[in-house]
């Protein structure tokens, strides 16, 4: 399978006045627009995905439902998924994600610096085993047999 790790686009600037609870803060214009951008990027590739897991987090949700439209899916394609709203758990993605067909391309948006160590986790074997700086709608494309550490081979690296 093919994973598309996809860090949220550009969110509005962390503010305990406007949004005392961190998990509302939404995108901004400018983040909408790249993310447009990229998500155009990715159906110009060919690396499309046919489902889109995102944290229930509204930056990374309304992030997730870009992808979508702009790749063309249909908006069941768009699926919560509350282990992206932290740090990475192989085990419990795999059991919220369920099966994947191993020809299948699926993206997962979430939030630094879990999908960095997510990188990590499936590419080097730890959470801490590469440094990655990875930008806001950055997507790191790993080609890998399942949520196993150390098992992914990186495949392209997009930034905006």
């Amino acid at each position: 399978m093919l994973l598309l790790l996809i860090r949220h686009a550009q969110a509005a600037q962390q503010d305990e006045a406007r949004y005392p609870d961190d998990t509302l803060r939404p995108l901004v214009p400018k983040g909408r627009k790249i993310q447009r951008r990229t998500s155009r990027e990715l159906r110009k590739r060919k690396l499309a995905p046919s489902r889109v897991f995102g944290s229930p987090w509204k930056r990374a949700w309304q992030t997730a439902r870009i992808v979508v439209q702009e790749t063309g899916l249909p908006k069941t394609a768009r699926i919560p998924c509350p282990a992206l709203a932290g740090p990475p758990d192989l085990a419990a993605l795999g059991t919220e994600i369920g099966d994947i067909r191993p020809d299948e391309t699926i993206a997962l948006v979430g939030h630094e610096p879990w999908m960095s160590e997510l990188a990590s986790l499936l590419l080097a074997g730890s959470s801490g085993g590469l440094a990655i700086d990875f930008a806001k709608s950055g997507v790191m494309a790993i080609q890998t047999e399942g949520f196993k550490a150390g098992a992914g081979t990186l495949v392209a690296f997009l930034r905006p």
